[in-house]
């Protein structure tokens, strides 16, 4: 049941932070995971009664958080990081968020993290999905073409825990008095209020309490935020009775490398399941529960056992099977109905939370921590005006309630109430054991995708979306593709672009830009317009200390659309060498599926 609701009460807060069934893993067992601990520094403030202002401050080291705290290192702005904590992961250690996207991905390499994530995770696209013991289909995301739009694999496995590390040692990197980002371990939020120029925090730490100033407040804390109550924002949500429970186990005989998902799953009672491979060796088994089951029951050692025994059909001795960690958990959707508050912009679970099915969770808070980086550092910076920053709402909403609603429907399709919704996935499984064209209709999850934008204020029309005959195309051996737009090396108009390193992404300088190392981020760049339906761009060869042309090509199909003026000018702006845009005020590429061909 989808409901509006106001601010969160402390009463409910405290509710949904202990009760029977939440996201907190209480009743965790298993040997469990090692995690770094990161010292507590008194802060300065503390020492001289200062409340100082803040260009950038940060609520959550998690991974969103962590995220944006690199982005924003990157392009050389100062930020403040607060976590409450002073370690990865959550406590009771466990893997969390698993699988990460080629979008994602994307981002990480950009960070400098990639490689380390590439080296330790595990990588995947083939998965079998089974209904009952008949395997009803298969597929391998490799051969789709929203999951091959870069070098990157179409996903990464590995525990959340090891990215954030990843993330933390980046930002700790050279010399401690030089780094942009001041990470602060064991602060936690207490007090928040907020006017027209600024926001006040009041932070609690082991050495004492103070308060400071921040322009710009970036709230990463997860579901449970106390902001959310602080600015009075209201939340469209959506609560079901839909339980599991995760063992994460190791093996000493391992099953195939594939995600394997079971909508009916003979030895769970009927119920689903779903197996896949992380770092370590160790696999990820989530087991549908009973919507009334007991977290501390289905978590028992001897309980997951016996799930485990009956999953490969013979017991399996501990030397066999070593079970890692075990945690219940349920799910819930919401999402804040504007994810900007004043001063304060909310990010990642803060804003929105959706069911597992199909890895729009991390991934879609890793995006929003992207999306969000290079617009604050752009204003910041003095590149860009204020009112850039209303597009993160405009962009980052609508993909939340896409994410939402996909995976509401997955969940319903999983989870299906008696009635229409059970008669439905009855036949589509009855179909897809027999008929190749249902098995579209199995919904176990569509997997994380970039968003496109269609209601952006800086967006063109299009949003992102690839229109077959008004796609943008850059050189072939560039093979790269054009996935965000990039205010901070080009103009400050909505659209502005700027040619960047392919393997560093920082901008390239003036005159030096070879078409093999270098990847134009599109939107408008300097230049004249030119453009219309079907424009392609083909390179141009340019004197020393020039930019490289792009010269508009022009399909047969779309020159005959052409009136005759829009030829006259086509020929004229072709013959004069092309420009670098494709119109005045708008973007072709925001973070969407726009392919380098």
């Amino acid at each position: 049941m989808t409901h509006k609701t106001g601010p969160t009460s402390d009463a409910a807060s405290e509710t949904m932070a202990h009760g029977a069934f939440t996201n907190g893993y209480e009743f965790s067992a298993g040997s469990g995971y090692a995690l770094p601990h990161y010292p507590f520094v008194e802060p300065p403030e503390l020492r001289t009664g200062e409340v100082k202002r803040h260009g950038i401050v940060i609520v959550g080291g998690g991974i969103t958080g962590l995220t944006l705290a690199c982005a924003l290192a990157q392009y050389g702005v100062k930020a403040l990081l607060l976590d409450e904590d002073d370690t990865v992961g959550v406590k009771g250690a466990s893997s969390r968020g698993i699988c990460y996207a080629q979008k994602t991905l994307e981002i990480f390499r950009r960070l400098g993290i990639y490689g380390r994530i590439a080296h330790k995770g595990v990588q995947w696209s083939v998965g079998r999905t089974f209904a009952g013991a008949d395997e009803v289909y298969s597929f391998d995301l490799r051969q789709q073409q929203t999951h091959s739009l870069s070098v990157e694999p179409p996903f990464i496995n590995i525990q959340q825990f090891y990215i954030e590390g990843y993330l933390v040692e980046q930002l700790m990197q050279g010399d401690a008095a030089n780094h942009p980002i001041d990470l602060r371990w064991k602060h936690r939020i207490t007090g928040f209020a907020q006017n027209e120029d600024f926001a006040t925090l009041t932070i609690e730490t082991p050495a004492g309490s103070y308060s400071l100033e921040a322009e710009h407040v970036i709230d990463c804390s997860g579901s449970h935020s106390p902001f959310r109550r602080w600015c009075q924002a209201s939340v469209t949500a959506q609560k079901g009775d839909d339980r599991w429970c995760i063992a994460d186990v190791r093996f000493r005989h391992p099953p195939p490398v594939e995600r394997h998902t079971w909508i009916e799953a003979p030895f769970n009672d009927g119920r689903a399941v779903w197996q896949h491979l992380m770092a370590d060796g160790v696999w990820r088994i989530d087991y549908q529960m009973l919507p009334d089951a007991d977290p501390a029951e289905v978590s028992r050692e001897d309980v997951v056992r016996a799930r485990l025994d009956a999953q490969f059909g013979r017991r399996l001795t501990a030397e066999e099977c070593e079970i890692v960690w075990v945690g219940p958990y349920a799910y819930r959707s919401e999402c804040l109905d504007q994810l900007r508050h004043g001063r304060v912009f909310f990010v990642g679970d803060s804003a929105h939370v959706v069911s597992p099915f199909g890895a729009r969770g991390g991934n879609s808070g890793v995006q929003d921590a992207d999306n969000l980086a290079w617009k604050l550092a752009a204003v910041v910076q003095g590149r860009a005006g204020p009112s850039l920053l209303d597009s993160y709402h405009q962009e980052r909403h609508e993909a939340a309630e896409q994410n939402v609603r996909v995976t509401n429907r997955t969940a319903r399709f999983l989870r299906p109430r008696d009635g229409a919704e059970r008669l439905f996935r009855t036949a589509a499984l009855g179909l897809a054991r027999r008929h190749a064209f249902a098995r579209q209709l199995v919904n176990t999850g569509r997997m994380s995708t970039p968003n496109t934008y269609a209601h952006s204020s800086v967006c063109g029309p299009s949003g992102g979306r690839r229109h077959p005959e008004r796609g943008v195309q850059l050189d072939r051996r560039q093979r790269r593709r054009v996935d965000r737009p990039d205010a901070l090396g080009g103009r400050t108009a909505a659209g502005a672009g700027v040619w960047r390193s392919r393997r560093t992404g920082h901008p390239a300088p003036a005159g030096v830009i070879c078409r093999g190392r270098h990847t134009l981020r599109a939107g408008d760049c300097p230049g004249r317009p030119f453009g219309g339906a079907g424009t392609r761009h083909r390179h141009a060869r340019s004197s020393a200390g020039q930019l490289p042309r792009l010269r508009p090509r022009l399909g047969r199909a779309a020159a005959r659309r052409l009136s005759g003026s829009e030829r006259r000018e086509h020929r004229r702006v072709a013959g004069a060498g092309g420009c670098h845009g494709l119109g005045q005020g708008t973007r072709t590429a925001v973070e969407g599926r726009l392919k380098v061909a």
